[in-house]
């Protein structure tokens, strides 16, 4: 059966599946995910380790498919963190990780006896699974943007994810939305994963409360309990992530925006009021569809999945969601 290996590396785990190709689906049904697995970085024993962790999980995954499978993975597509070099296949710096200038593909490459291999990062290519297969299906032009411990985006037009001319495109968590306000790490004041991260919002609601340990998700609980400084927590970040988004979706006209990461987790605590404030602030612009993000977790996964199928100039998965794990 053939099938590609997709490796999605985080600052602390590592999740992989074995995806099928489209003529691998029973009857020309929905492509499967025939396997699936996670592992640790070992990012606690140095650079190193970490990337002889990536090289010794991409090879025992390859080893998987040819017993149950019959055949090795016909490509490997890889997404990581921090600043990618996705053409020379390199990973470029990773303040999680730990590493700089690590020439990943050419690394896997020569692990796996010379099979072609795909670089992207993470979120560029979460947002392309979310874009193909998951909330994002079906629009020409996609804004998606995971909230998490910071703020990214993924520009999709027409199938495929913009990169930008230097690997930076999609940066909305750095557009500055209070100007003078607090500090950011990349240097600007204001920035708008200041306010608006599920890192910044548990950050205010555990002053709010007095509560050191409450985070973003306690503060959706408060909020929906009718809490009024929950509510201001909330409805302040709300605004700035409004601002943000406006400013984005006036650049770009996206026909879809696809919200992510652990703040969407909240539903439509925060789709209802979040809706409610862009369509206050855009005048000429036209309203995009502002929905929730469909794959979570599994989006980098699935994303370096079809990474790998376009590297092979193959059909990629329309729908790898089903599995059969032997």
């Amino acid at each position: 059966m053939r099938h590609v290996i997709a490796l999605d590396v985080g600052g602390t785990g590592m999740k992989a599946a074995l995806v099928g190709a489209v003529d691998a689906a029973p009857s020309g049904g929905t492509p499967p995910v025939l396997h699936r697995a996670r592992r640790a970085t070992g990012r606690e024993h140095g650079p190193d380790s970490v990337v002889e962790s990536i090289l010794a999980f991409a090879a025992d995954l390859r080893a998987h498919g040819e017993r149950h499978f019959g055949e090795p993975a016909a490509a490997v597509g890889v997404a990581v963190p921090g600043i990618v070099d996705a053409d020379r296949g390199i990973a470029a710096y990773s303040a999680n990780l730990g590493w700089r200038d690590v020439p990943l593909r050419d690394l896997l490459s020569r692990r796996l006896d010379g099979i072609p291999v795909a670089l992207g990062h993470d979120v560029r290519t979460g947002g392309l699974a979310e874009g193909r297969i998951g909330a994002g299906q079906g629009a020409d032009r996609f804004l998606f943007v995971p909230l998490g411990t910071g703020i990214a985006g993924a520009i999709g037009i027409d199938g495929r994810v913009e990169a930008g001319a230097h690997g930076f495109a999609g940066e909305i968590g750095h557009i500055v939305v209070r100007p003078g306000g607090a500090p950011c790490p990349c240097g600007q004041r204001g920035c708008l994963e200041r306010f608006a991260s599920a890192a910044a919002v548990s950050e205010a609601w555990a002053e709010a409360s007095g509560d050191p340990e409450a985070d973003a998700a306690d503060c959706a609980k408060a909020v929906e309990s009718g809490d009024p400084r929950a509510l201001v927590v909330w409805q302040e970040a709300v605004d700035a992530l409004a601002d943000g988004l406006v400013t984005a979706l006036t650049l770009l006209d996206p026909r879809t925006l696809i919200i992510g990461g652990g703040l969407a987790e909240a539903g439509e605590t925060l789709f209802t009021p979040l809706r409610a404030a862009v369509e206050r602030r855009v005048t000429f612009q036209k309203l995009p569809s502002i929905v929730p993000a469909a794959l979570g977790d599994t989006a980098g996964c699935l994303g370096a999945g079809l990474l790998a199928w376009d590297l092979l100039g193959t059909p990629s998965p329309s729908n790898p969601a089903s599995e059969v794990t032997p």
